[in-house]
């Protein structure tokens, strides 16, 4: 009996398996032109940059869904997504029957086709076949699963499918942070918003949209709560990032060079000063963040206007 390698195989029948499930993932009515399924020995002779070609494709198409399913008949899943492979089938607690492939092609489906943003749709929940856990009375749990997951993808998945710079960085940060948007309360004091969005920097955008995406619950109550209170939790981080980026009108440490220049005590006064000084900068009267001088020599001469005694 004779032993097939790599070798006596050519990646012919590979790229033809991929360009048709990328194909059906803009035409889902050419699922039925099924091509035959490259073994596994094909299935290693593919170049990477051909693999990624058709898989990105395919990811930020109209119609992933059918695009994945196709990706998993003509056996692509195994050879080079056992992470995702590992997903059919198994189960979580929704309704106590959810099919987590289910869930990772919807929320595919349902995020923006940015590639970063459905690369980390179709990678979020890797970590949960590792992490599952039943207790004593039958609840299912994959703590740290997110933690887990972005482990995988650093070590195995992000080398093997060829990530690199940017991306690579995007879509680890996107399975590691993807809880995080859904666990806002209104209850977090804007210090912990400011947290937040400032932790996540360039990447808000991008955790944001895949957090509406990985709503996929079939409780549409629970569902309107997901929705809005990610809505909630954007709309809260643009009304702070809109207060923070605003220029103070009048340098810090002003009101201190006012109290030593001319007597003022820490006092209701000294905030009507600065009250006074800071509606005239918003006038045009006088200019914004000049030096501290610049400001006492303009009380200096409106003395009287101000109150000032000689």
């Amino acid at each position: 009996m004779s032993v097939v390698t790599t070798q006596d195989v050519s990646p012919g029948r590979v790229v033809e398996a991929l360009k048709w499930a990328a194909d059906v993932a803009d035409d889902p009515s050419l699922l039925d032109q099924k091509p035959e399924r490259p073994s596994p020995a094909e299935w290693r002779t593919v170049p990477l940059a051909e693999l990624r070609l058709h898989l990105d494709r395919l990811l930020v198409s109209k119609q992933p869904e059918p695009g994945l399913d196709a990706l998993e008949a003509v056996g692509c899943l195994d050879p080079w997504l056992p992470e995702v492979a590992a997903m059919v089938g198994f189960g979580d607690n929704e309704w106590r029957h959810k099919d987590v492939w289910k869930h990772t092609k919807q929320v595919v489906k349902q995020s923006v086709p940015r590639l970063e943003v459905r690369w980390g749709a179709l990678l979020h929940d890797i970590g949960k076949p590792k992490t599952r856990r039943i207790d004593e009375r039958g609840n299912v749990t994959f703590y740290g699963h997110s933690e887990v997951g972005a482990a995988m993808f650093r070590k195995r998945v992000g080398d093997r499918l060829g990530f690199e710079g940017a991306l690579r960085e995007r879509i680890h940060f996107l399975i590691l942070h993807h809880l995080r948007a859904s666990q806002y309360e209104e209850s977090w004091t804007d210090a912990a918003v400011r947290r937040f969005y400032k932790q996540t920097g360039d990447g808000l955008r991008d955790l944001l949209d895949l957090s509406r995406a990985d709503i996929t619950t079939k409780r549409p109550e629970k569902r309107r709560r997901g929705v809005r209170q990610i809505t909630l939790l954007a709309k809260r981080i643009r009304a702070l990032q809109e207060e923070d980026n605003k220029v103070a009108p009048l340098p810090k440490g002003l009101g201190t060079e006012i109290m030593n220049a001319f007597g003022v005590p820490p006092s209701k006064r000294l905030g009507d000063l600065m009250k006074h000084l800071t509606a005239a900068v918003e006038a045009g009267e006088i200019d914004a963040q000049r030096p501290a001088e610049y400001y006492l020599e303009y009380l200096e001469a409106h003395r009287e206007e101000y109150g000032f005694e000689d």
